[in-house]
């Protein structure tokens, strides 16, 4: 799964997510798959998207990932009161806004790229679309 090597700091705060992206254009691929709605996604999602994008592509593509899980998300243990400070890191999230690039693939068939594309949608908890250059 990713995450990243060492961050300045262990831990961040929540943040808001508003606004659209200025990331919306294909750079590597032919094709791309956008998200078109505000949320989070987890790098447990992204590599279960990517695995099912390569299964489905095999040899006949090449595929980019866009995104990188860098924000830390943390959680307190179970059956623990209320306080104490700050949970443990848990799990690495990317914030997602309508308009980014999530994949791309470099594939001349487009009916599987179509395929692939709609098996890694449904491992993603957000609603998105193809896009193509």
């Amino acid at each position: 799964m990713l995450q990243p090597k060492r961050t300045k700091f262990k831990k961040t705060q929540k943040g808001r997510n508003k606004g659209l992206s200025i990331n919306n254009n294909i750079n590597f691929g032919m094709f791309g798959l956008r998200s078109i709605e505000h949320g989070r996604i987890t790098s447990k999602q992204i590599e279960s998207a990517r695995r099912s994008i390569n299964r489905t592509i095999k040899k006949q593509g090449k595929i980019w990932i866009c995104i990188f899980p860098d924000k830390p998300i943390t959680k307190k243990p179970l059956e623990v009161r209320m306080g104490k400070g700050k949970g443990n890191i848990h799990d690495w999230i990317s914030v997602i806004k309508p308009g980014i690039i999530i994949f791309e693939i470099q594939s001349l068939n487009y009916e599987l790229v179509k395929k692939s594309f709609y098996c890694a949608s449904q491992k993603l908890s957000i609603k998105t679309e193809i896009c193509y250059e």
